[in-house]
């Protein structure tokens, strides 16, 4: 599977930004992760294709962002509003028959883009 994200860029604290992902064909799991320098990757939001779209967030970004997409046709939003400097961060799209458990662990999904920046000043 082949991911396309675009979106990204640079905004002030309390901004808004969306990203978006496109698949070269569906999958059971789509997911955002983020990573900052020195960090880990990171859970951001996912959605289950096979559970009816049910979505998934972290606590840091719960009820600022949102994830959504169409299944039927592979693409993937993130829309972010209220940006924080700490969500400062490289943005991956990601893909996989991901189980329930584990959806919020980078090493369980084996299709990933290429990462979109995006940049929170104070």
């Amino acid at each position: 599977v082949q991911l396309q994200a675009s979106g990204g860029g640079a905004v002030q604290t309390g901004g808004s930004l969306r990203l978006s992902c496109a698949a070269s064909e569906r999958v059971g799991t789509m997911a955002w992760f983020r990573q900052a320098p020195g960090k880990e990757r990171e859970f951001v939001a996912a959605i289950r294709w096979g559970s009816g779209g049910r979505t998934y967030y972290s606590d840091s970004v719960k009820g600022r962002f949102t994830i959504f997409g169409d299944g039927a046709k592979k693409t993937l939003d993130l829309q972010m509003n209220d940006l924080k400097p700490e969500d400062t961060s490289v943005y991956y799209c990601a893909a996989g028959n991901v189980i329930l458990s584990s959806l919020r662990r980078s090493r369980y999904y084996y299709n990933w883009g290429q990462g979109t920046q995006v940049t929170v000043s104070s």
